[in-house]
């Protein structure tokens, strides 16, 4: 195995917390979780649905700084780094200062970076193109999803903002909506069903729907007697529209199912962030900001076989076996 497995601190920790993503998963006795170590802030970590690559933004500094290294990390489809720095603020013409969301459509890997998103091949890394997004004296977009059609959809927690950028008409960027009641926008997924976004409040730890019209619903809010959230970051649906939801600051993963029932599946962890789900291969994947990692880790089928358990069962088919 490539990656390195580290033995000590908050890291160790977050391992074997999510070595149990999932209740009802068995213990078995091969490791089916990987981690990622080497990381600089890392924000968010993305599969290219058309490929069996990764991509992981990291921030390197300040949030908010103007320090032009930030880097975009590759794995290949075991997981392994295959460029630490893909993409690299600094180096070959590459403006990148604080590359937090990501997403991919075709073989365009959309980055947001403060202001602007800025999009890169992603076979060479080379720039394809810069979107000035945001005007806010306080730039900070902050996740990036894309939908079937392509459309990109960009939140900024700072000034409660999504923007919406249309790629078929020379990247033309429309404020989809902007309102208080989004309580600082961060992490953002397309619903499997309605096509509708889903958005995941910061300063309120609350769940919305925002339609293609930029009508703004509550899907779950925090109550005076029931106070689930704190802040959350990264959300993203499996292919059982299960959806997933990263709370930074308390340290948990949540599903929400499509019941709208909740439940923890890892918890006390380091600062995950901007997590997502690769579909194809049924896993989640999740950074650890403040501790400069990472992890993949499988994802339960709750279809029911007569088959016994296997690896395949949870994502992680792929993974070298134990000798």
């Amino acid at each position: 195995m490539t990656m390195a497995i580290q033995k000590t601190g908050s890291c160790r920790l977050a391992l074997a917390c999510l070595l149990m993503l999932l209740i009802s998963v068995p213990l078995i006795s091969e490791a089916w979780a990987l981690q990622i170590n080497g990381l600089q802030m890392p924000h968010s970590f993305i599969a290219d649905p058309a490929g069996d690559v990764y991509f992981i933004s990291n921030i390197n500094g300040e949030p908010e700084a103007r320090d032009n290294n930030g880097f975009i990390t590759k794995l290949d489809k075991a997981g392994a780094v295959t460029g630490l720095s893909f993409i690299r603020g600094g180096q070959n013409g590459v403006i990148l200062h604080a590359p937090k969301g990501l997403a991919v459509v075709g073989r365009t890997l959309y980055v947001a970076d403060l202001e602007a998103v800025r999009a890169f091949d992603t076979t060479t890394g080379r720039t394809v193109t810069t979107v000035t997004v945001s005007t806010s004296p306080t730039p900070d977009l902050a996740s990036l999803v894309a939908d079937a059609q392509g459309m990109l959809y960009a939140s900024e927690t700072n000034s409660n903002t999504i923007y919406r950028i249309d790629p078929s008409r020379n990247y033309a960027v429309s404020v989809l909506v902007q309102h208080a009641q989004l309580a600082g926008p961060r992490g953002l997924a397309i619903h499997p069903k309605t096509g509708n976004l889903i958005v995941a409040s910061w300063a309120k730890g609350k769940l919305l729907e925002v339609t293609p019209q930029g009508i703004v619903s509550e899907l779950y809010s925090n109550s005076f007697f029931s106070s689930r959230f704190n802040n959350l970051d990264g959300i993203d649906f499996d292919s059982w529209n299960n959806l997933y939801i990263a709370d930074y600051t308390a340290g948990k993963v949540w599903r929400m199912r499509p019941s709208k029932r909740f439940d923890v599946i890892a918890e006390f962890l380091p600062s995950p962030a901007n997590l997502s789900v690769d579909r194809k291969n049924h896993l989640i994947l999740v950074p650890f900001q403040q501790v400069n990692a990472a992890e993949m880790n499988g994802l339960e089928s709750p279809i029911k076989s007569t088959k016994p358990r296997d690896m395949s069962d949870y994502g992680r088919d792929w993974v070298p076996r134990s000798k």
